[in-house]
């Protein structure tokens, strides 16, 4: 049975090869950005570093802006409509760029520092 619920949607983010991180996209938070998300997994792509503090990949997703804001928390997760990539904090930011919250990462973040660009990410269902 699938630890999900109505307002968030547990998933698995695997960075291949290495390790996997839970994930739960929280519906709440943006619904119709998180409900295209769910609806086109699994998602893959290669890792890309965005400054210091800001791991992504990109999709061929285009949801639009929703409910954006530019400050995050360490281990949240984000839409960014301009390139259709999923975003992951490895700390608090202040961004320039507007995204679209969308969830949260489990507790062991830290295994994103040793992402290196060119990775490979998947983001699929904890029950596949």
């Amino acid at each position: 049975m699938s630890r999900s619920s109505v307002s968030g949607k547990r998933l698995i983010l695997e960075i291949r090869g290495k390790s996997k991180i839970s994930c739960e996209l929280k519906r709440h938070l943006s619904p119709r950005t998180v409900g295209v998300l769910v609806r086109s997994l699994p998602l893959e792509g290669h890792a890309h570093l965005l400054g210091q503090n800001i791991l992504y990949f990109e999709t061929s997703i285009d949801s639009g802006v929703e409910r954006s804001r530019s400050e995050f928390k360490r281990g949240d997760v984000a839409f960014l409509p301009s390139s259709g990539s999923i975003c992951f904090f490895m700390k608090d930011v202040s961004s320039a760029k507007t995204m679209t919250p969308i969830g949260r990462l489990g507790d062991n973040i830290d295994v994103l520092n040793d992402v290196k660009s060119g990775d490979v990410f998947c983001i699929y269902d904890e029950t596949a």
